[in-house]
């Protein structure tokens, strides 16, 4: 059986959720493996819209697992608060849901200090959705972070807290002008949180080896997006983990021989929320239909993305790095009303031209988007269950992405609802 990656393509929000959600009927077990409730999945089926912000995109499925992997930074209120939404829409999360023991948490003084840091740099700020979920990364990457499995063990908990508190109120009081965190109340919180969720906490990477021993199924899902990857991506304006197929094997203990198949999600245009580079950026009417008509505003934050052309560039860029061998567009239908459609096929650099994604800041901010127009099909393609039945103009777009990236198209949606995908009749999930 496959191990499948799913990967964002761009700078996140390209529709993961509902990929993940369509292809995990047919999946045994859906893993998060990177990232923390800044992100948010969306899923609209049966007229309904959900919205998953730590809970994999699967749990809708009765029959299939779902798995918070090492990966991922846990709010743990936020994530009891899923829990109880789900099962309170049908779900089953006491059966279906495990959490890595392994897995980071979030705490209430990473949300203040992510705030508070976004605040005091003014133009210079990332654009973050204030979760905490950088300055947990950081504490991870310093060794002084907590675990899952800490909240398991009052003793070793309390331990720990005494030792943190000491550094993290000199930085609250000194460097965030913050008042300090008082010992006690924040351990009796982080004990309940521990007994609320001990039913979900096992080691993820020993189960996930068994599943994988066994031949089951296994749907790896990425949270962001390729090229806001803390390595790879527009820093610094990044996220602050890897939201790459190489971070799928670092967030979940799997190896990477393990895995035969990389998903990359692409948008039909391109989304960005928050600050960084953009070269294919629309400022006017196109930008602001397509906002519109794409309801392009965040799932977690509400703030209004940016919009603009499809960048190949961009794309080809992230296929590399991530070895996508399989193509999803997504959000196909928003753009049923333009006259025209544009893609970035190349750019312009101080006169030069170049069909190499740049590393640096200041190289992006100065690129010329090279585009090749295509006419607008003008019309509703909701109905469209073949790729055969979209209109003419629609399929020359995607057999140029496809001749272009040099990679094959595999599922297309065609509106926000679970049953308005086509899908490659020879694909298996």
């Amino acid at each position: 059986m496959s191990v499948r990656v799913i990967i964002g393509s761009q700078w996140g929000d390209e529709g993961k959720g509902k990929i993940v959600d369509h292809l995990s009927e047919n999946v045994q077990h859906v893993v998060r493996y990177q990232g923390g409730a800044n992100a948010g999945h969306t899923i609209k089926f049966d007229g309904k819209t959900y919205v998953l912000h730590l809970i994999p995109s699967g749990i809708f499925h009765p029959n299939t697992s779902c798995i918070i992997g090492n990966g991922v930074v846990i709010d743990p209120e936020k994530l009891l608060e899923e829990i109880k939404m789900v099962a309170s829409k049908g779900a089953h999360p006491e059966r279906q849901l495990k959490v890595s023991a392994a897995a980071h948490i979030i705490l209430p003084y990473h949300k203040q200090m992510d705030q508070a840091r976004e605040k005091s740099v003014g133009d210079a700020a990332i654009g973050t959705t204030g979760r905490g979920i950088g300055p947990a990364y950081i504490h991870k990457t310093a060794r002084t972070g907590l675990r899952v499995m800490d909240l398991t063990e009052p003793e070793t908990l309390k331990k720990k807290l005494v030792y943190l508190l000491e550094e993290i109120n000199i930085q609250l009081k000194y460097l965030y002008k913050l008042p300090e965190i008082a010992l006690n109340p924040l351990l009796d919180q982080l004990n309940l949180w521990g007994e609320q969720l001990k039913p979900y906490i096992c080691d993820t990477s020993d189960l996930l080896h068994k599943a994988y021993e066994q031949n089951e199924s296994i749907l790896l899902e990425g949270a962001q997006g390729a090229l806001l990857d803390l390595d790879h991506g527009t820093y610094p304006f990044v996220t602050s983990s890897s939201p790459t197929s190489g971070g799928a094997c670092t967030g979940t203990g799997l190896p990477p021989t393990a895995i035969s198949k990389v998903m990359g999600i692409s948008k039909a245009y391109c989304t960005r929320v928050g600050n960084g580079p953009f070269p294919t950026e629309l400022h006017g009417a196109d930008g602001d239909k397509i906002r519109q008509i794409g309801r392009e505003f965040g799932a977690t934050t509400g703030r209004p993305r940016r919009c603009g052309w499809l960048d190949l560039v961009a794309l080809k860029y992230a296929i590399r790095i991530n070895g996508i061998n399989e193509l999803v567009i997504t959000k196909l239908d928003v753009l049923n009303t333009m006259k025209q459609v544009k893609v970035c096929t190349g750019y312009e650099l101080d006169g030069t031209f170049t069909d190499v994604f740049p590393k640096s800041i200041a190289q992006l901010d100065r690129l010329k988007p090279i585009y090749q127009g295509f006419k607008g099909w003008e019309c509703d393609i909701s109905h469209c269950k073949k790729r055969a039945d979209l209109p003419e103009e629609a399929q020359a777009l995607l057999t140029f992405i496809e001749h272009e990236t040099g990679v094959s198209i595999k599922i297309i949606s065609t509106g926000p609802d679970r049953s308005e995908s086509i899908t490659d009749a020879n694909f298996t999930a």
